[in-house]
């Protein structure tokens, strides 16, 4: 069947807004696995203002508030910063930009500036324009109608190239009206935040998972094997070995995922695959800094160890690349 060009381009809309919501910042700073040290200053220090603004903040103030950050980062007062205080301070700091990040949005989603993100408003924001309908109800629109019966078809197919990308959206809309708690005309700043981090808000953990085992458990049982973790992926035969990357993957549903080492990840275990949060990336960056900025190698950081080469610190995760010490939330006396 061949799609009109509105329908197909709605299609590669779709296709294109969920391959640039799917990058990771361990991506970018890993790529190919090698650590990329301009990523650091660049990520978050990147735009113009905020390097006019670090370059501008004089020595003596940056040395105060690095050593203001340093001291709410050591939770017990004793000195130094061990891996624990490191990855904690970069979680928290991972939370709070996320936060921040969607009360940006929020602004950006709220045409009509009511304080509420309504479906449509969110659909504007993402794909200029409304994408509503029940994949079981048939639509007016002979194009439209066209796509949605070729999606139902693409459903119970184990391939479907870009049409499934469609199934994204209608997954928006089930996560949208599970942070509608109150079944209002739309999305609150806190029902937003819910339904742009859900991994955040209690209430939407049961929804995460029971969504992922709709959509990975195919024998129904409430598990995920690791064979329905895989997905769709046939052994070849003819290999002496699997692919790279069935061997990361089975890697990780081992190692990561799988606590109780029963082959298979009941719920819980499968909230972290689902909904990973920064915790790997935290330890990671925690255990780099101990190793490059570690001088008498006791495992911990002392402020003067970090003071002799301050830069490091500033190209690091723990500061957010030095965007904390423009950030008053982080080195003022309150947190």
């Amino acid at each position: 069947m061949r799609l009109g060009p509105r329908t197909a381009a709605l299609g590669l809309l779709l296709l294109c807004a969920a391959a640039a919501g799917a990058g990771k910042a361990e991506e970018l700073h890993y790529p190919l696995g090698e650590r990329r040290s301009d990523y650091d200053r660049e990520a978050l220090l990147g735009v113009q203002e905020d390097v006019d603004e670090y370059v501008k903040l004089g020595h003596e103030e940056q040395q105060k508030r690095l050593q203001a950050i340093i001291k709410k980062i050591d939770l017990d007062s004793d000195g130094f910063l061990t891996e624990s205080e490191l990855s904690s301070w970069i979680q928290m700091s991972f939370k709070h930009y996320a936060m921040q990040e969607a009360k940006q949005q929020f602004v950006e989603y709220d045409k009509n500036s009511d304080d509420t993100v309504t479906w449509d408003e969110y659909n504007i924001q993402m794909y200029d324009r409304v994408i509503d309908f029940d994949e079981n109800t048939a639509l007016d629109d002979a194009e439209e109608e066209s796509f949605r019966k070729e999606f139902a078809i693409c459903k119970k197919q184990s391939f479907c190239f870009w049409l499934l990308q469609f199934n994204l959206h209608l997954k928006d809309k089930k996560r949208f009206e599970k942070a509608n708690q109150d079944s209002g005309p739309g999305l609150s700043l806190e029902e937003f935040i819910a339904f742009e981090h859900p991994e955040e808000v209690d209430y939407m953990t049961e929804f995460v998972i029971q969504e992922a085992l709709e959509e990975h458990d195919k024998n129904g049982d409430g598990f995920v094997s690791l064979e329905e973790f895989l997905g769709d992926y046939r052994w070849d035969p003819t290999a002496n070995e699997d692919p790279e990357w069935i061997l990361v993957e089975k890697d990780r549903f081992v190692n990561d995922y799988d606590k109780d080492n029963d082959g298979r990840l009941d719920p819980q275990e499968l909230l972290p695959w689902v909904v990973p949060n920064n915790q790997g990336i935290a330890q990671e960056e925690a255990l780099h800094l101990i190793d490059e900025m570690d001088l008498n190698g006791d495992k911990k950081l002392s402020e003067e160890e970090i003071l002799e080469n301050p830069d490091l610190f500033l190209t690091s995760e723990a500061t957010d690349y030095g965007r904390q010490l423009h950030d008053d939330y982080f080195y003022h006396d309150e947190l």
